[in-house]
């Protein structure tokens, strides 16, 4: 039997033409994909976390085929990002395991880009809003576009679930301008710059 037991699905994507600025000609682009799951550990401590974790990888992946969808497909993908909420009765190290599950996913849809994934996790209940944190997709030097993506999910997750989350965006803050390393000068060798 699957450790892997989806309570809901669901699928936020934000459209953004200004903030105060220029209207851009072409909106970002910024969506987040989550799930809420059974916690397979909630109440107890169990030591090998591994076979859910290589489960999670499944998930992972169709969260990701959610937001390329909406998106446009991973050439128009150009930050991404990762989070867990994981309900009271689990522990800190269950919403971990997203780190491996959740990167790996989207890394495998994307081509294998090279930057690190940005991540948050918290142990909270239903209704929790947390800042997904995005960062470009092969230099995590690239100012313009760390950023925030916000997950929520009004009736998870329960004491005994996990939400996970994976974020997309296609593009970096809509009116960047503090200088930096900028997309278009990424080298992309060492997931740095």
């Amino acid at each position: 039997m699957s450790l892997i037991q989806v309570r809901k699905y669901k699928l936020d994507v934000e459209e953004v033409f200004h903030e105060r600025g220029p209207v851009a000609s072409t909106p970002l682009k910024v969506a987040v994909a989550s799930a809420v799951i059974a916690n397979p550990y909630a109440g107890q401590y169990v030591d090998d976390l591994m076979p859910f974790m290589g489960e999670l990888r499944s998930l992972g992946t169709e969260l990701s085929k959610r937001l390329l969808a909406a998106l446009g497909g991973a050439d128009k993908i150009q930050a991404y990002g990762k989070a867990a909420i994981v309900g009271e009765d689990g522990e800190l190290e269950h919403g971990a395991i997203w780190h491996e599950a959740g990167g790996w996913a989207m890394r495998e849809a994307l081509g294998n880009p090279k930057a690190i994934v940005p991540s948050a996790k918290t142990i909270s209940g239903p209704g929790t809003r947390l800042m997904v944190p995005l960062g470009h997709i092969q230099a995590a030097y690239v100012r313009s576009h760390f950023g925030v993506a916000e997950v929520t999910v009004w009736d998870g997750p329960r004491r005994d679930e996990i939400l996970f989350a994976l974020a997309m965006s296609t593009g970096g803050r809509i009116h960047a301008r503090l200088g930096g390393l900028s997309a278009d000068d990424v080298k992309g060798e060492d997931g740095l710059r």
